[in-house]
C-alpha cells in the first residue's frame, strides 16, 4: 500500500521440518519421524532451529527488498491432524494418531517457531488444518466429517486447543472439509465460538489453499462467490490462501458484508505484522540481527542428524518381514 507506505508481504511459508521452498536449509526428519523420538524437548530446539532459519533467510531477502513467497515469517506449521486413514497422502506430516503426543509435540514446535521475547514473535506459527480433517485426499474439497461429540472434543480438538491456550499459537489454519454440514473455513461454530471465544484466541485465521472458494465451488454452500466470502470472513476467517476474497467489494455492493467487518479481519492481519516487528527499525528487533550464516549451519546440522538417530524404530520380525 504505497500511500501507507507498507511493503507487500506474502503469508505464505511452509516448515513442517525445516524451511521449506526457499533454498537451501537445514531438513530435519519429516514430521512422522520427529513423533517417533518421543522427545517433546527434543522438538521444541529443533523448532528454534528452524525458526532461526527462518529469521535469517527473511533478515537477508529483505534487504534485497524480495517479498516473494515462502520468504517471509508466517509459518503454516505444524500440522497437527489425527493420522487415522492411510489413504491420506499427508500423513508424513502428521505426528501420527495419538492425540496426547500430537498435543505435546504441537506445543513444543510453536513455542520453539514464535520464540521468546517479551515484545516480538520469532516467526508465527498456525497449526492446521481445522477441524476433523484426514482421510481420502480428494473427498476432503467435499467432504462433510460428522463424528460425535466425544470423538470431537478427546481426539480431534485437544492438540488444536493445547497450542493456542498453551502454546499461544498466533495463527490457525482452517481444512478444507465441511464439519456437521458447515465449511469449516466458513464456521461461526468452529472460529468465532470455539477458538475466539471458548480459547481466548486474538490472532488471525486463514484457510487452506482455495478452501474459501471451495465453500461455493465444491461444497454448494452458497448460491454465489460473494455469499461465500461474505461468510467466510464474518466466520472468522481473516486470510484468504487464493484470489477468492476479489469477490469481496461486489459483495459489499450486494449487502452481503460491511466494510466495518472486513476491517475486523484486517487489523488481525496487520496486528500480525506489528508483532513479529516488520514496521520497527530492525535495532528494535532482536532477530532481525539473526544472521544468514546459522541457515544450514554445522551446529543444525548436527542436530538434524541427532533427530534422525533418535527417530530410528526398531521393528521385532515376527515372520513377516521383509515384506
Amino acid at each position: 500500500i504505497p500511500r501507507l507506505d507498507i511493503p507487500a508481504y506474502n503469508w505464505w511459508n511452509e516448515g513442517l521440518h525445516g524451511v521449506a521452498r526457499a533454498g537451501i536449509a537445514t531438513v530435519f526428519p519429516q514430521a512422522i519421524g520427529l513423533a517417533a523420538m518421543w522427545n517433546d524437548s527434543l522438538q521444541f530446539v529443533i523448532a528454534s532451529a528452524i525458526s532461526d532459519e527462518f529469521r535469517a533467510k527473511y533478515n537477508e531477502s529483505s534487504k534485497m527488498n524480495d517479498r516473494s513467497r515462502y520468504k517471509g515469517l508466517t509459518v503454516w506449521s505444524p500440522n497437527i491432524n489425527i493420522f487415522r486413514d492411510p489413504r491420506w497422502g499427508r500423513g508424513q506430516e502428521t505426528y501420527g494418531e495419538d492425540p496426547y503426543l500430537t498435543t505435546r509435540y504441537g506445543v513444543a514446535f510453536v513455542k520453539g517457531l514464535q520464540g521468546n521475547d517479551p515484545k516480538y514473535l520469532k516467526t508465527i506459527a498456525t497449526p492446521k488444518h481445522y477441524a476433523v480433517h484426514s482421510g481420502p485426499e480428494k473427498l476432503r474439497h467435499v467432504f462433510d466429517a460428522n463424528v460425535s461429540e466425544h470423538d470431537l472434543l478427546e481426539t480431534y480438538i485437544p492438540a488444536f486447543k493445547a497450542t493456542i491456550t498453551e502454546g499461544k499459537a498466533y495463527s490457525i489454519m482452517s481444512a478444507y472439509n465441511r464439519f456437521r454440514g458447515k465449511s469449516c473455513t466458513a464456521s461461526d461454530d468452529l472460529l468465532n465460538d470455539m477458538v475466539r471465544k471458548q480459547w481466548g484466541f486474538d490472532g488471525y485465521i486463514v484457510s487452506d489453499c482455495d478452501a474459501v472458494a471451495d465453500i461455493y465451488n465444491t461444497h454448494k454452500i452458497t448460491k454465489t462467490p460473494e455469499e461465500a466470502v461474505a461468510i467466510a470472513v464474518k466466520s472468522g476467517c481473516d486470510l484468504d490462501c487464493g484470489d477468492f476474497y476479489k469477490y469481496l467489494k461486489t459483495a459489499i455492493k450486494k449487502g452481503f458484508i460491511t466494510e466495518k467487518e472486513i476491517d475486523v479481519a484486517v487489523k488481525r492481519l496487520m496486528m500480525a505484522r506489528f508483532k513479529l516487528g516488520l514496521f520497527d527499525p530492525e535495532n528494535m528487533v532482536t532477530y532481525a540481527q539473526i544472521p544468514i550464516s546459522v541457515n544450514d549451519s554445522k551446529q543444525n546440522r548436527d542436530l538434524s542428524l541427532k533427530a534422525a538417530q533418535q527417530s530410528l524404530v526398531l521393528l521385532k520380525n515376527n515372520g513377516i518381514l521383509p515384506l
